[in-house]
């Protein structure tokens, strides 16, 4: 399996991770979902921004990569977050609709982006204005590590409602393979 192909698997996991967890997100009252459990981003709903957050920083970064694939030009005209922690939208039904929105640009981008690219090097600025350049490669996987990370969080914080969210793995949708 190539690289390109183990980023198409993720952006299918990412896409699949995301329905589960805003459906059962979508079970609990708007209090429960605003209330402060002590994450980093103080609640599901914070976090679930911070994850959206985060993905709209990252792909606007990689809408200025030199490939400049097509599919991302519409999330490169996204108005720029103003902090990590940002609240993009308060009600779950709103948030859910855009998360499932740029889920379908970050597939269209994976299955776009050329294999040749990922060997290059990315240069953009942080978050606090510091210039950066890195293999863009390892940035797409660190894209898609940290929706993980936060989905674990959300996963939990869900438990802790009262909210199975189920299976969780990536193993779920690696693909058998037959045996030589």
């Amino acid at each position: 399996m190539s690289l390109k192909d183990q980023f198409e698997l993720l952006s299918i996991y990412n896409q699949w991770m995301n329905s589960k967890i805003y459906k059962s997100a979508s079970l609990l009252a708007a209090t429960d979902l605003t209330k402060d459990r002590g994450a980093f981003f103080g609640s599901i709903l914070g976090t679930l921004n911070h994850i959206l957050v985060g993905d709209t920083l990252w792909l606007k970064r990689f809408a200025d990569h030199s490939s400049r694939v097509s599919s991302l030009q519409e999330v490169a005209n996204l108005p720029n977050p103003t902090s990590l922690s940002q609240i993009v939208y308060d009600d779950i039904g709103s948030l859910s609709e855009h998360r499932a929105w740029l889920d379908r640009q970050i597939i269209s981008w994976i299955a776009e982006l050329p294999e040749g690219d990922l060997d290059s090097v990315l240069s953009y600025h942080n978050t606090k204005g510091i210039p950066v350049n890195k293999r863009y490669s390892s940035l797409i996987l660190h894209f898609f590590n940290h929706q993980t990370h936060h989905r674990g969080q959300v996963s939990a914080l869900l438990s802790q409602a009262g909210v199975d969210v189920g299976v969780t793995d990536l193993l779920a949708l690696v693909p058998e393979e037959t045996q030589v």
